[in-house]
């Protein structure tokens, strides 16, 4: 029975990289910029927007987050985010630091439901907690993203304005670019079978909205703007304060920054 395209791709990215796949997919080229035709996801800028003029820069600051899980629930909400535990594009860490020197990291639910009514890990239960905060996490937009790299399709691409996208009518489900991501940023979507990420709310920003998790937040925790506009909230943070990003020596050049965040986050 003849295969299709499609289907012929598929099988190859499922065979070794050295055969089937490389010869399969030789000669694809990597997306350069947002396609003004909407891909399968409806990542697409309007008409009037110029990826070009802009240049996204996402900061949050740990001091400030309550662990009231708001912005994880207005992600699934705006983004129609499946709400299985595995499924999230952003999500909330406590980090609890107990007199004995160690540290637990614990996300009942990434944090939708907030920390309040949530108990404290069994490992540190019934120990002196030294200091406790909050760090919320959501893809980096890196620079030099290892799941742009990594993908066999180009269904993964980075736009003109920074931002990495998925092409759901591209994907082929490999999990190449899940495996490749340092930050586990990543899922697979649990009907469709194809990989799934924080898109910073593409849809909004390239509209002049700020992303769903900034607008949710109680305490300003979440800043987002434009690096091209030297009066945004992001411009005037990382040119008067220091800032962090998480590994740094994976080279991937995040576009999140981290205000007054501590060593031990992972």
């Amino acid at each position: 029975m003849p295969l299709s395209r499609r289907r012929f791709v598929k099988l190859g990215a499922h065979a070794a990289f050295g055969g089937l796949l490389v010869y399969t997919l030789r000669g694809v080229v990597m997306p350069q910029s947002t396609p003004r035709a909407a891909d399968a996801e409806g990542n697409s800028a309007y008409d009037g927007y110029r990826p070009e003029d802009h240049d996204w820069a996402f900061v949050i600051d740990t001091m400030k987050c309550i662990g009231c899980g708001r912005c994880a629930r207005a992600c699934k909400q705006e983004n129609n985010v499946p709400w299985e535990p595995q499924c999230n594009r952003t999500w909330v860490e406590r980090y609890s630091f107990t007199g004995d020197g160690e540290v637990t990291v614990d996300s009942p639910a990434g944090g939708i439901n907030g920390f309040a009514d949530e108990p404290l890990p069994e490992e540190v239960r019934g120990k002196k907690i030294t200091k406790s905060f909050f760090v919320p996490k959501l893809c980096n937009q890196c620079d030099n993203s290892p799941c742009v790299q990594v993908c066999p399709v180009a269904a993964t691409y980075k736009t003109a304005d920074g931002i990495v996208l998925i092409n759901r009518g591209k994907c082929i489900g490999c999990r190449y670019c899940i495996q490749a991501c340092p930050y586990g940023m990543r899922y697979l979507l649990p009907d469709e079978r194809v990989a799934d990420k924080c898109t910073w709310c593409y849809h909004r920003i390239t509209r002049g909205r700020l992303p769903a998790c900034v607008e949710a937040c109680p305490v300003g925790a979440r800043k987002f703007g434009d690096l091209r506009d030297p009066e945004s909230t992001v411009s005037k943070i990382l040119a008067e304060r220091n800032v962090s990003v998480l590994k740094p020596e994976m080279g991937t050049k995040p576009q999140a920054y981290y205000l007054e965040l501590d060593g031990a986050v992972i």
